[in-house]
């Protein structure tokens, strides 16, 4: 009984134990970690963004981002260590030792006749007799008479004051920190503790597992449905427009299972009559294309309407629920979106290569949602190749501003970033009515807009020229640079209700046969990993074209020096195509700005083979083949591309046919700088 209750007094003490352990290191690691952490990013400190809310700092905020599960559940369970603390100081739990003098009140040695007088005292006070108290009597039995007892029997005594227990020499004893009512196994204590056991080993890990199949039978690991995938594989086609990017957009299943409210009819009729410009609607046939668009599954027709007023900015025209729709739609976009650029460049042809067409449609459709543009201001005007679209990304813009300027020959956003912030100043102010205030605005912006160059080659490692069968290797510098010197930053998007990180995309790609050869996403906000990643790629290939250990030292401290000051390496193989010379196109877009993309030609010369064997690479042995995909190339081959809407990046023939006469740079070396697609082909002929 004594060994039940000194391992059921332990039990608050294992218990915090048990939760000490992983807490206290846990918790200095992310302390330590979050004094550390440096500042990894700029927000836009315009008045649109401040008013926007999204970056601001206030105290219901910070309650917010520190309100994650992790965080909450630390301080649950500092909290439960401070209750067991408490419990364990202020709660008598320690065992007594039993001391037979001390219960008697007398001092070792005392001799028969003063044990007999002390425990005739005691008698008195605590005897049943005497004294009808239950706690009496209880510790009159466990305790006088037994010291009584081991100090009258001169047995118990002498082992006692040899051993320090009657009992003579104690053995080791093991228990179990438990309390008591859960190591009494009769009647119901018994359940509870066959309760726990089964709660805790079987239904809590079957549980866990259930949740985690169901959840990963639905969803992939970018957190998207597996029927959105499906969608965006099927409906995804070569010549898919940039302007009919958007009906494929819309049909994640994540927009579909958003409901669809008897309340919201009223609403959206208003709101087609707002957005009917921007629905690629046959006006022609007006009357037939707006029966035609009602008739389409009710969750299309409102994701669709939805979006349109979010890149009209047209949203206070929105009932709060459509509201609230609308701001789950746009936190969802992001995943979506990567995930229908992943579609776009996913090999489809024999030769592993994506369709470059739909991917730029991607890209101008991520622009516009992030800046809250519609599509057709990006449409090409005589005065301006990619229309006003990229005006609009600035604070207090509007089209009626854009025409304004246009008559002082500011007809595209590249001439108003050439001008001189004085002479902007004086533009925007005299011109356009912008309060200095609202003029400083617009230079912020102007500030944090990126300017992208690559550079880029193309080479067989160890060999001289391409010979069709080679390893390709593609080494890409991608150099970031902004007016106001910061490398990190979130983009200017008072629209986009949430924080969005600066993605760019690195497309090599055949522009006449739609084939993006090699892609890959980069991102400016993660320094150590791009060091990291620089360094390893920067080993591999000084080590495989036998450098010396001081060539490679050399190169990895000039690639760590390149990442920090705001360059970023990507690294890429591929088999090099039969003989023949190769007229392909660099892409750097980024998903956030609208203007701030780089495009230039490279020439690729692949020569007949004449070393003896032929390299294989892995690479391209083990990209999945996807069914019926050489099937639908062929069958889309025959459509002709959407004219309806030009992308900025689209080609007509005779560029085509003059780009042999461009400075286009042999075996893939060139120098690629920001600019639109005129702007590109200018800087080549340079």
């Amino acid at each position: 009984m004594a060994a039940s209750e000194e391992n059921s007094a332990l039990f608050p003490i294992f218990v915090l134990t048990m939760i000490a352990l992983p807490l206290v290191p846990y918790t200095f690691v992310n302390l330590y970690l979050t004094f550390r952490k440096k500042t990894r990013n700029v927000n836009c400190q315009c008045s649109s963004c401040f008013r926007s809310g999204k970056h601001r700092k206030s105290i219901f905020k910070r309650i917010s981002n520190f309100s994650t599960y992790s965080n909450l559940t630390v301080v649950l369970l500092w909290v439960v260590v401070a209750l067991l603390i408490f419990y364990i100081k202020h709660i008598n739990t320690e065992v007594q030792i039993f001391e037979p003098f001390s219960i008697l009140g007398l001092e070792h040695g005392a001799s028969d006749s003063e044990i007999k007088k002390a425990y005739r005292r005691l008698s008195i006070i605590y005897h049943p007799d005497k004294n009808p108290d239950p706690e009496a009597h209880k510790y009159f039995i466990d305790f006088i008479s037994k010291a009584y007892q081991a100090l009258t029997d001169p047995v118990s005594r002498e082992n006692f004051e040899k051993y320090g227990h009657p009992d003579g020499r104690q053995g080791l004893q093991m228990g179990i920190a438990l309390p008591q009512f859960l190591l009494n196994i009769d009647g119901a204590s018994g359940g509870v503790l066959l309760l726990g056991i089964v709660g805790v080993c079987i239904i809590l890990p079957l549980t866990i597992a259930v949740i985690y199949l169901s959840r990963s039978s639905k969803y992939t690991g970018n957190y998207v449905m597996h029927h959105t995938m499906y969608a965006y594989y099927h409906f995804m086609k070569p010549s898919l427009a940039p302007s009919k990017v958007m009906e494929v957009f819309i049909r994640a299943a994540e927009y579909m299972e958003i409901p669809v409210r008897r309340t919201d009819e009223e609403s959206l009729q208003k709101l087609f009559v707002l957005v009917r410009s921007e629905l690629n609607l046959d006006l022609r046939n007006i009357k037939q294309e707006q029966a035609k668009f009602w008739k389409q599954h009710p969750a299309l027709v409102k994701s669709e309407l939805l979006m349109q007023a979010h890149l009209t900015r047209e949203t206070t025209a929105l009932s709060p629920s459509l509201q609230r729709d609308l701001k789950k739609m746009i936190a969802l976009a992001p995943r979506l979106l990567e995930e229908l650029m992943k579609m776009a460049i996913i090999p489809r042809t024999q030769q592993g290569h994506g369709w470059l067409r739909p991917a730029i449609g991607v890209i101008e459709l991520s622009q516009s949602i992030l800046q809250a543009v519609p599509l057709s201001a990006r449409k090409a005007t005589g005065a301006s190749s990619e229309g006003y679209g990229p005006f609009l990304q600035l604070p207090h813009f509007s089209e009626a501003v854009v025409k304004k300027i246009a008559r002082k020959k500011v007809r595209s956003f590249q001439d108003l970033c050439e001008m001189k912030q004085q002479e902007r100043a004086d533009l925007l102010t005299q011109v356009a009515g912008f309060s200095p205030n609202e003029s400083q605005d617009v230079e912020m912006v102007l500030e944090m807009m990126p300017s992208i160059s690559v550079d880029i080659t193309c080479e067989t490692e160890g060999e001289e020229g391409i010979q069709e069968g080679d390893i390709v290797t593609m080494q890409a510098w991608i150099n970031l640079h902004r007016w106001n010197n910061v490398i990190r930053a979130f983009p200017h998007s008072p629209y986009f209700p949430y924080e969005k990180e600066e993605n760019f995309w690195l497309l090599l790609a055949d522009s006449l046969s739609n084939d993006v050869w090699m892609s890959q996403k980069v991102n400016f906000m993660d320094e150590a990993t791009a060091i990291v990643a620089a360094t390893k790629a920067i080993q591999e290939l000084k080590e495989g074209s036998g450098a010396s250990s001081k060539e490679i030292n050399a190169a990895v401290k000039e690639a760590i020096d390149r990442v920090k000051s705001g360059s970023r390496l990507v690294m890429g193989k591929f088999q090099a195509p039969s003989e023949g010379n190769y007229n392909l196109t660099s892409y750097c877009l980024c998903d956030s700005w609208i203007g701030c993309d780089a495009k230039a030609n490279i020439r690729l010369k692949v020569l007949k083979r004449s070393r003896a064997g032929t390299r294989g690479i892995g690479g391209v042995d083990e990209i999945p083949s996807l069914e019926d995909g050489g099937e639908d190339e062929d069958d889309e081959g025959e459509e002709e591309y959407d004219e309806d809407y030009e992308s900025e990046y689209s080609e007509d023939d005779e560029d085509v046919k003059g780009k042999e006469g461009k400075g286009g740079v042999a075996n893939g070396d060139a120098n690629v700088g920001n600019g639109s697609s005129s702007d590109g082909s200018e800087s080549d002929e340079n």
